[in-house]
């Protein structure tokens, strides 16, 4: 029998923490519910699960503040949840580390699927992926360098001059996708499509923040906006 995939859920709400534990359950998922941020983040270090799931608004530790302390000592995918979908909250739990947002009232089937794509989006960054041939140099071995970066598509590792840089796996798949065509401006929507799996319309400020995220880690002029239209990674 497989492995269950462990969920963290942290909800102060009652009912919709039992109703989500449940719904979550039924298709197989293992999940550890806390109400709180603090009994969240001990439950997170002794129990190391596959995912968490934060809401924003919860006590003692609040869900942004949460994942950043989860970020800090793991590349774990979350998903945070928000009742409002204008909220700076939002951006906050994006700039924070989250990997992806589900806004509240939430259908159980529509977060089911938000979860399942994002563990694919992690298999898929963790297990590799080709890039295309043309643009940048080859160093051999699956290693492509633009300048001081080198990315290795194999061993799913990035160097800056030389010095590793530490990336999430949705940064990862994110640079992937701007390697793997560069100098080829890529539009939010494709990149929620390929990086997030969205089959749908999704938010282009999850593409946004993620996309700052990556500039501040491999060079603020090394991904580049081209208004109206995307981004592109320069040759």
């Amino acid at each position: 029998m497989a492995e269950q995939t462990h969920v963290l859920f942290v909800e102060d709400d009652d009912v919709i923490r039992e109703a989500t534990q449940l719904a979550l359950e039924r298709v197989g998922f293992a999940v550890t519910a806390m109400p709180d941020g603090l009994s969240g983040l001990e439950a997170f270090r002794a129990d190391r699960p596959d995912i968490a799931l934060l809401d924003v608004m919860v006590p003692g530790l609040d869900g942004v503040s949460l994942c950043r302390r989860i970020r800090d000592e793991s590349t774990v995918p979350v998903i945070m949840l928000s009742a409002r979908a204008d909220s700076i909250d939002v951006v906050l739990g994006l700039e924070a580390g989250a990997d992806d947002y589900v806004t509240k009232p939430f259908d159980g089937a529509v977060l089911v699927a938000r979860i399942r794509a994002v563990l694919r989006r992690f298999g898929h960054a963790n297990g590799g992926q080709g890039a295309a041939a043309d643009g940048p140099a080859s160093m051999g071995g699956g290693v492509l360098a633009f300048g001081d970066l080198e990315i290795d598509t194999e061993g799913m590792e990035v160097l800056k001059g030389g010095t590793p840089v530490a990336l999430t796996p949705t940064e990862m798949r994110l640079l992937l996708e701007f390697s793997s065509a560069p100098g080829t401006v890529l539009s939010r929507d494709k990149l929620l499509e390929r990086v997030w799996d969205y089959g749908w319309g999704g938010d282009t400020r999850v593409v946004d923040v993620h996309v700052q995220r990556l500039r501040t880690k491999i060079g603020q002029d090394r991904i580049e906006t081209v208004r109206g239209f995307g981004y592109k990674l320069k040759a």
